[in-house]
This record gives C-alpha cells, sequence and structure tokens, in this order.
C-alpha cells in the first residue's frame, strides 16, 4: 500500500466575530474534508494565527513553527485556502515557498488553484501574491483616508491617559486624576520645580502614574506638553511609512497633523498652559547652552560664586605673551559690581575672577593633601593590577580554545559511539564530523593566532605599560585636568576683602569634608605664581 502524505494545513484567522467564513472552526473543517476526498493525504497538524496582518510573518508564530516543522520533514505537505492567507507580500511568500521546496515540502493553495510542486506553480503564485500585496496596499491607504476623515470630524484615536478616559472616540474627565495633573503644572510653572524633583515629590505623595509603575522626568515632560489637558487635541502625531512593515515613525513634518482647538474639557486654563510652554522653551535653551560648554574645560560647571550663587564662567584674553585665560562670576561679568537696577532688583556681583593658573595650582596643592602617602597608594594598585592580570588576557583566551578543542574531540568520539550503536546514521555521522572538523581547524587558526601574540606581547611587558600609565596620574602635575575632570565635585570661591585675597573650598567627589585653602596669587605670564597661606577641612 502507497505512504500516505503527511499534510498540514494553514489557516490565518480573522478577530471579525461577523467573519463566520474564515474563522478557525469553519476553516478546519473545510480542511478536513477537503482531506477526507484525498486517498493519499493524512492530516497531520492544523497551524493558525488570529488577528495578525498577513504583510508580515515575523509575529505569526503559528505560522513560524509551520515553517520549523515543516524544514525538520514532519509533514510533506502544506494547504492555505489563498495566497493572501499565506502572505500578502510578494517577497515573503516566494521566500518561504522556495526553502519550503529546497526541503521537498511543497504548498497548495486550495482556492487559487496553484501547486508549488507543479512546474508553472511559481509563475502562478508570483502573480497572485502581487495581486494579494496590491490589495493589501490598497486596504491600507482606505483605513488611513477612513482615519483621517474621522480626526478631521474630532474622533479620538488612543488610550486613556492622566486625567481623561477614551470612549467610543471621545474625551471625558477622570475626576479623581485631575489635582495630580494640576499640581505637576502647578510645581513645574508656578514654583519652578524641575521634572526630576516633581516626579521624587509624586513618588513620596503616593501617586501613582498611568500603565507605569513609577513617575519618571519623561513621563512629567510628556504630560507638560501634552495639548489635551488645556481643551487642544493634535492627533497623527505618528505615522505607518510601510504597510508591510506597520512601523511607526514619529511624525517630523512628513505627513500634516491634525489640531483642533477647544475640542473637549480642559483641565489646565489656557494662561497657565501658556507659560507652561514659554517655561519649558526657556529651560531647554538654557539646558542646550549648558550642554555645550559643561564639558569644554575641566572645571566647566564646576565653580561657584561664594557671594550670589551663580556659576563661574570662562573668560580668555589674547595678550602680546600668550593668553590670559580667568574664571568669572556669571552676574558680575554680565552686569558688573553688585548694584539695583531700575525696578530696585538686585543685579551683579562684587566677587572678583580668579586665574586658571591659581585653580589649577590649588587642585594640585589639594591632591597631593588627600593622597600624602603615595608611595603606599601606588604599591596598593599595583598589587591589585598584578592580580588581575596574573595571566595575560591572551593567554586566558588560549586555555579557553584549548578547552573548546578538547570538548569538540570528545563530541567526534561520541558520534563515533552513536554510530556503532545504531542511533546515528552514516550520512549524519558524515555531516556531523564534517561540521567538527571545520569547527576544529579553525580554532586552530586562532589558538595559532594567540600563540603568536603571546611571542611578542609578554605580561610583563602589560604590567609595565600599566604600571607607566599609573606614575603619570599619581605624578599630580598642575596640567593633569583630566585626572581633576574626573575627581571634582565643585569649587566655591569666595574674596576675603579685608585681607585682599581669595578663599576656595575645593570638594572631591565621595569626600565628606571639603579643603578649604586661603590664596594670594601675583605675576603675570609665565612669572605668575599662587601662594597657600592656609588650609583646612570643612564640612
Amino acid at each position: 500500500m502507497k505512504n500516505k502524505l503527511r499534510v498540514a494545513a494553514y489557516a490565518r484567522v480573522s478577530t471579525e466575530k461577523d467573519d463566520q467564513a474564515n474563522s478557525l472552526a469553519s476553516q478546519k473543517n473545510y480542511f478536513a474534508d477537503y482531506i477526507g476526498r484525498q486517498s493519499d493525504m493524512e492530516l497531520s497538524n492544523v497551524y493558525f494565527d488570529e488577528g495578525i496582518s498577513g504583510t508580515q510573518t515575523k509575529k505569526r508564530s503559528g505560522f513560524n513553527q509551520m515553517i520549523q516543522d515543516a524544514l525538520n520533514g514532519n509533514f510533506n505537505l502544506i494547504l492555505t485556502k489563498e495566497v493572501s492567507r499565506f502572505a500578502r507580500n510578494t517577497v515573503d511568500t516566494l521566500f518561504y515557498t522556495r526553502e519550503l521546496k529546497k526541503a521537498g515540502v511543497g504548498v497548495v493553495f486550495t482556492i487559487d488553484h496553484i501547486d508549488t510542486r507543479q512546474s508553472d506553480g511559481e509563475l502562478r503564485l508570483t502573480i497572485m501574491a502581487s495581486l494579494a500585496q496590491e490589495e493589501s496596499r490598497k486596504t491600507s491607504e482606505r483605513v488611513k483616508w477612513g482615519q483621517q476623515r474621522r480626526m478631521e470630524q474630532g474622533v479620538v484615536f488612543g488610550r486613556d491617559l492622566l486625567g481623561y478616559r477614551v470612549k467610543n472616540g471621545m474625551l471625558s474627565i477622570n475626576p479623581e486624576e485631575v489635582p495630580v495633573v494640576k499640581a505637576i503644572f502647578h510645581k513645574y510653572t508656578n514654583e519652578g520645580k524641575g521634572v526630576h524633583v516633581i516626579a521624587r515629590e509624586l513618588i513620596e505623595e503616593g501617586h501613582r502614574p498611568k500603565r507605569i509603575s513609577l513617575w519618571s522626568d519623561t513621563v512629567i515632560l510628556r504630560i507638560l506638553q501634552n495639548e489635551k489637558y488645556v481643551g487642544d487635541l493634535c492627533q497623527k502625531k505618528t505615522f505607518t511609512p510601510d504597510y508591510l512593515t506597520h512601523k511607526k515613525k514619529y511624525n517630523r513634518g512628513e505627513e500634516e497633523k491634525i489640531y483642533i482647538k477647544d475640542h473637549h474639557e480642559a483641565i489646565i486654563d489656557r494662561d497657565l498652559w501658556n507659560r507652561t510652554q514659554a517655561e519649558r522653551k526657556r529651560r531647554s535653551l538654557s539646558a542646550a547652552q549648558k550642554s555645550r560648554h559643561s564639558n569644554r574645560y575641566w572645571c566647566s560647571g564646576k565653580i561657584c560664586c561664594g557671594e550670589c550663587g551663580s556659576r563661574f564662567v570662562s573668560r580668555t584674553k589674547k595678550l602680546k605673551k600668550g593668553t590670559y585665560k580667568a574664571w568669572r562670576c556669571y552676574r558680575a561679568a554680565n552686569h558688573g559690581i553688585l548694584k539695583k537696577d531700575a525696578d530696585g532688583k538686585e543685579i551683579g556681583c562684587n566677587n572678583n575672577s580668579i586665574n586658571e593658573k591659581a585653580l589649577l595650582a590649588c587642585m594640585k596643592y589639594c591632591v597631593n593633601l588627600v593622597c600624602q602617602n603615595r608611595k603606599q597608594l601606588r604599591e596598593e594598585i599595583l598589587s591589585s593590577i598584578q592580580a588581575v592580570c596574573g595571566g595575560s588576557a591572551t593567554e586566558i583566551g588560549g586555555d579557553k580554545i584549548r578547552k573548546k578543542m578538547e570538548a569538540i574531540e570528545e563530541k567526534k568520539r561520541k558520534s563515533f559511539d552513536a554510530m556503532l550503536e545504531g542511533l546515528l546514521t552514516k550520512e549524519d555521522l558524515k555531516k556531523q564530523t564534517e561540521w567538527y572538523d571545520s569547527e576544529l581547524s579553525r580554532l586552530q587558526t586562532l589558538l595559532e593566532e594567540n600563540e603568536q601574540y603571546n611571542r611578542q606581547y609578554s605580561k610583563k611587558d602589560e604590567i609595565a605599560e600599566l604600571e607607566k600609565m599609573l606614575d603619570e596620574i599619581l605624578s599630580f602635575r598642575e596640567d593633569n585636568e583630566m585626572l581633576y575632570r574626573e575627581i571634582l565635585e565643585k569649587i566655591v570661591v569666595c574674596r576675603d576683602a579685608e585681607r585682599g585675597d581669595k578663599r576656595l573650598v575645593v570638594w572631591f567627589k565621595s569626600l565628606p569634608a571639603g579643603i578649604c585653602l586661603r590664596i594670594k596669587s601675583a605675576g603675570m605670564g609665565e612669572e605668575y605664581h599662587t601662594e597657600i597661606l592656609e588650609w583646612g577641612f570643612v564640612s
């Protein structure tokens, strides 16, 4: 008796309740009847996906499982009703049918009368797949057109958000969440708090955000810029450029957005909304400027004025003999000495500028104070380096390669045993042995390259290089700006009007106390020098 073909069936099921003709039960009965009429077929399995677009296969778990089982030889033939049920992407349709054909598995599209096992199957399939893809494109355009008309009519597309419910395309206020929304806008605009502080306070007050577990800076910013809270509606903030992939992108002018003013009941009044957006813009520009200059120099953004609390900014002058570089209080640089403007508000600052060389001299002095026993520190760090480098990285890599090679040799021996015991055919053994040999050859090449590297670069050379770098760091030169940038928390600069000198408080990261210095500087150019008059620790 002739062996029957093992047949699998594939159905892509619509989620529409009234689509009874294509329901899962209906399609199962269809395939059972179809196979029952064929004397040379027996049903192996029915695979299906529910409510997933046919234009992409990545998310279709049933489809992907079927392809994998087919390639594993679980059945000889796949039945599906139409090309559009299999895939609406021409490329995917041809790719998978060709892969299946290589594995000896045919695909029959029963309604379209296409059998990939036949000589003209691929030609007819290409035509039908192209038609299915074109139909999908037209459907996508119709859906987008319909959505745009409904958006223009004020129908809301989206889900609930803090302060509002969305039901049947309409927004309605959620009274329980309104106080939280108002508090966020009030804290930001009227109290001048940052988004990080607002998020922390909401967590401490026990409020919960929508759909996520904790408040964050990003969540607060999204609320502050969401026009729905002032009663307006902006839609098409995202769009889908490719109907095949269905991936969304932020709409940055590629398509026209739909904006409706006074669309629904507002939570925030128009005046507070406008002031909030102006404040967001101001802080955004300020943050951009700070970001541009914050990493330009080793102490950028880290020098504070002890008189008014402003940041110090860099000031550079071109001289006949080189360049004069100093730091000055921002208020003093912009408004001069302390005075009152026409409105009676205090502007300016009486603090003096400080030379860059004086700052570097103070940093060197403070670092030396913290690391007085430099020799012991050097020995401890070198000891740690030698412990870590007990074997060089390349030597360790060589050990790993040898272990992998030994493991493959063991697997190779076990394969021969499995063949002798009848668990593995000679053909399978041949394939396995070829793979093992190619892998061993690759690893042998790696091992030879590794050993060649070891001959050129010894462990001793690596440690010597690290030791040289450590000595450079511990030299504490006045121009060791890389080190200073990493360890400095802030410097507070004050003037001493009576003595005519300056006081600086230097704070290092992770140290509980600051170092207070009283300094006096004199000279110009190469002869400029700074004298440390006295110092002490402050908490």
